[in-house]
């Protein structure tokens, strides 16, 4: 009985000292949510612009500085990139000038958002003020703002990605979109391992872009994470597939399916744990080709970094969630 009574004791004072910390992590990232939403009301005030477009464009940023070496990764809540050149003209001689009218003269777009006489790159408030002042030169509808991200950025795609940011934003009305779910439900019965990079010889040699996720027909698929419904459909490779592009500019897809749920459509939002369609052995030939392989899901991530896009290894992220939805369910 004291054995037993030590060994209690032992796990409240081993769980006092975790979970302090682990709610304190926790209340700091709603507070750099909060912060940020702070911001972007703020920058909707002044421009009449909503802020789920703000929100877009700063994740678009934040997202590509951080898997990019040649811009330096972002150091304060808002993740928007501008030159020093860019920031404060060109032929400034003074690369790190903060007064308005001086980067004015020299064509510069660095402003003062926050009122306190300065355009200071370091200053969330003036960058973001900044990015505002641009979209203003356009108009405050979606089609203009279109119009000036396109102008900016000079890519499509990066144009699509933030337009499909700006509708999950507001879909959920929040920011705080960190939620994932395993792709298959973990009461049924599956098996994987890590095959991504291994050679693969259907239709000429090729690399293994995902993970396999080996289970019965028609188990159910899940997205997962937040993100928008970019393809549906066939390919001759992955079968029925679909794509799904999540606010850090990862596309995950799945492939091999046996069908898609229902009524799942190209620009819908989804959510973590949505159904989207089953497991099966579609592929590897004309549409409807199913049965060459036995049923599994393939699923992939891709990143695109603001000039192309790259498949990397999704392993490490499945058993992240894995393991995290059956501690939740504990």
């Amino acid at each position: 009985m004291r054995k037993l009574f030590l060994l209690l004791l032992i796990m409240t004072f081993i769980i006092s000292i975790l979970a302090p910390a682990s709610f304190a992590a926790e209340t700091d990232q709603e507070k750099i949510y909060k912060a940020r939403m702070d911001l972007y009301s703020k920058m909707e005030s002044l421009t009449l612009i909503p802020w789920y477009y703000y929100a877009a464009i700063d994740q678009y940023e934040r997202s590509i500085r951080r898997v990019r070496n040649d811009i330096p990764k972002e150091e304060g809540l808002i993740g928007i990139y501008f030159k020093p050149e860019q920031w404060s003209g060109a032929l400034n001689p003074n690369p790190d000038d903060t007064s308005p009218f001086s980067i004015g003269i020299f064509g510069g777009i660095g402003k003062d958002g926050n009122g306190d006489g300065i355009a200071d790159l370091k200053n969330d408030e003036d960058v973001l003020y900044t990015f505002a002042s641009h979209l203003l030169n356009y108009g405050t509808d979606e089609e203009n703002i279109k119009i000036a991200l396109w102008d900016y950025y000079q890519r499509d795609r990066s144009v699509e990605l933030i337009m499909g940011k700006v509708k999950i934003y507001k879909t959920f009305g929040t920011i705080a979109l960190d939620k994932h779910a395993f792709p298959v439900p973990l009461r049924f019965n599956y098996s994987y391992k890590n095959t991504w990079g291994d050679a693969r010889g259907w239709g000429g040699r090729r690399i293994h872009e995902g993970t396999d996720i080996f289970a019965g027909y028609s188990t159910p698929v899940r997205a997962t994470g937040y993100g928008i419904v970019e393809i549906k459909g066939w390919n001759k490779y992955g079968g029925w597939r679909i794509g799904i592009r999540d606010i850090n500019n990862t596309y995950h897809y799945f492939a091999h399916l046996n069908g898609f749920a229902k009524d799942l459509k190209v620009g819908q939002v989804v959510e973590p744990g949505m159904l989207i369609g089953g497991v099966g052995s579609s592929g590897y030939g004309p549409p409807g080709t199913s049965g060459k392989f036995p049923p599994h899901l393939h699923y992939g991530m891709y990143k695109d970094n603001g000039h192309t896009e790259w498949s990397f290894d999704p392993y490490p992220h499945l058993k992240q969630w894995e393991r995290a939805e059956r501690q939740a369910k504990k």
